[in-house]
């Protein structure tokens, strides 16, 4: 493609050679600078692309786009532009054909609930037969393939190329999260959504590397629903007024009040299976009726509300919300493993006291038997840390067994000790069990009909670091191990 082309619409001016240049690939990290490569100088948080003109012409660039005067190398194009971030966001969608044109996209923004959301709205176009892709925390989802994220909201250039290769393999819409920094660092800019969703916002991200004050954060937020075609807001949340007051398009909202266009109403705990969740009568503007979601708590009845809300507007019917919301699992976000021995086991990520707080006091409401948690802390974090969760531990299971997270370059028993001196004091029945595997595998083997057995603070992870090795560790992996191992059930079982 034609640098005139890249730069169409854009508002450059060209300070040094011509746009009569062939681009055939884009970069903005000089290590891949080559003949060929339209290089985009970057100023970021660590390092400044500005600085790196000279080394990606050595290379064979010959194309530059930058934001400030730079030293114009021999027989090279150099055009200036005010902001680099939305130029690479130009040029990468105006390189790829506009991918995100070609999809129907949902962007999902918010400080909690992001995740969940994208997944329950994508087994529910998956329901519908819609060929939909995934973008987020955890990770991208091209069909059957799965790679894992970096970042939440990739840069633009990835981004688009992701959403590229969405269209190339047949996708026909595509699920994202959008993050706070993806929105202000103009990640996202170019790429047309055509529903846009707020979950809630809480005084999180606020400091030197992220936003500076939490006015900030809540416009970087708001700015998703000025590109969206429609906006789907959750109503019952704080600052609601103002992401609506920013959508351009159609709005609608969801949550539990009777206004919500969206809305949940009687709404009850159920289990089905290995799976609990909750049963309410889903009411909206497209169908209604009684919805079953597999995973618990109030907070995920506001997560399947946005992604019905999103299923709605893509025309999906009941009967693909039904079938989407009873299956949907996140890695590591209350995932249910399978025992079909009568006791319940959910690997889940909290991994702070608050986060432990809420799944214990939220699965409490399950249990019939013994509401057992398994947990460590990581090294080389905040101290705190483990001294809450020991007392959060100790004062809401029934039994807990503390064992290692990813203990980094500590001895795994100075943090077990630190977890013990506010968990002993409860009074809290526990165990010690060093080994994450044996403490699994023992939590597991103890249990009985009734039952519940929590696995924490690693989720979707599929590692633990030690201070001399990081080695391959995911916890449902685990759990699905000992439940194998165990005897045969017997009559009862």
């Amino acid at each position: 493609m034609r640098l005139s082309e890249l730069l169409e619409g854009l508002g450059a001016e060209i300070v040094a050679g011509g746009t009569d240049v062939e681009v055939d690939a884009i970069a903005y990290d000089s290590r891949k600078a080559r003949k060929g490569t339209l290089f985009v100088c970057i100023e970021g948080f660590v390092t400044d692309g500005h600085r790196y003109v000279a080394q990606a012409a050595a290379q064979g660039c010959a194309a530059f786009l930058a934001q400030k005067p730079v030293e114009s190398p021999p027989g090279a194009t150099v055009v200036q532009t005010p902001d680099t971030r939305k130029g690479l966001a130009h040029v990468s969608d105006r390189f790829f054909g506009h991918p995100s044109g070609k999809l129907h996209m949902i962007g999902v923004t918010g400080t909690k609930g992001k995740t969940t959301t994208t997944y329950m709205a994508r087994e529910i176009l998956r329901a519908a037969g819609h060929r939909t892709g995934l973008i987020g925390t955890i990770a991208n989802i091209i069909g059957d393939e799965v790679v894992y994220a970096a970042r939440t909201t990739p840069e633009s250039y990835d981004l688009q190329a992701l959403l590229a290769d969405m269209v190339a393999a047949g996708m026909d819409s595509c699920v994202m999260e959008v993050s706070s920094q993806g929105l202000a660092l103009d990640r996202v800019y170019r790429t047309a959504y055509d529903t846009g969703v707020f979950t809630n916002l809480y005084n999180d991200h606020i400091g030197p590397s992220e936003h500076a004050t939490f006015d900030d954060y809540a416009a970087a937020k708001a700015e998703l629903f000025r590109r969206c075609r429609s906006a789907l807001v959750n109503a019952d949340a704080p600052h609601a007024t103002r992401m609506l007051a920013a959508a351009t398009g159609r709005v609608l909202t969801y949550g539990l009040a009777a206004s919500a266009d969206v809305r949940a109403e009687d709404v009850e705990r159920a289990v089905e299976g290995d799976r609990v969740g909750t049963r309410f009568t889903l009411v909206s503007p497209w169908f209604s009726g009684r919805v079953f979601v597999g995973m618990p708590g109030r907070f995920n009845l506001y997560n399947a509300l946005a992604a019905a809300g999103c299923a709605g507007l893509a025309g999906c019917s009941l009967e693909d919300v039904r079938a989407g919301l009873a299956t949907a699992t996140v890695k590591g976000r209350v995932q249910p493993v399978p025992t079909h021995r009568g006791f319940t086991v959910v690997v889940d990520y909290a991994h702070n006291a608050a986060s432990l707080e809420s799944l214990l006091e939220t699965l409490r409401e399950y249990v019939d038997g013994r509401l057992s948690v398994v947990f460590g802390c990581g090294g080389d974090r905040a101290k705190s840390r483990r001294y809450e969760m020991g007392a959060v531990a100790g004062r809401l299971a029934d039994f807990t067994y503390v064992t290692s997270d990813n203990p980094r370059t500590e001895d795994p028993a100075a943090i077990i000790a630190d977890i013990l001196s506010t968990l002993v004091p409860t009074g809290g029945a526990h165990a010690v069990v060093p080994d994450r595997r044996a403490a699994i595998g023992r939590a597991i083997a103890e249990a009985r009909p009734g039952d519940m057995v929590v696995i924490a603070g690693k989720g979707h992870e599929n590692y633990q670091i030690f201070a001399d090795r990081t080695i391959h560790f995911d916890d449902a992996e685990e759990a699905e191990a000992a439940i194998a191992a165990l005897p045969p059930a017997g009559p009862e079982g």
